[in-house]
C-alpha cells in the first residue's frame, strides 16, 4: 500500500466544464480498487469500488446517453 496521493483523471468523453467524475487509474492497476471522486470537490471524499461494481456503473452511465 502506498501513501500516496492517487493521480485522478476524467475521461476522454467530458467536455471539461468540471460536471464529470475523475478515477485513478494506476491505483486500479495496482490494487484492483477503483477509486472514483466528483470532479468539482478534489478533496473531498471518494468511492472505492470494485472492478464489477466499475464495470456496472460505466454500463449504466452508457445507457443513460
Amino acid at each position: 500500500m502506498t501513501t500516496d496521493s492517487p493521480r485522478w483523471i476524467a475521461s476522454s468523453y467530458s467536455n471539461n466544464g468540471g460536471a464529470c467524475i475523475e478515477w485513478a487509474p494506476e491505483h486500479a492497476r495496482h490494487t484492483g480498487e477503483i477509486l472514483v471522486r466528483d470532479s468539482k470537490i478534489p478533496t473531498g471524499p471518494h468511492l472505492t469500488l470494485s472492478v464489477d461494481a466499475w464495470a456496472e456503473l460505466v454500463d449504466f452511465a452508457k445507457s443513460q446517453s
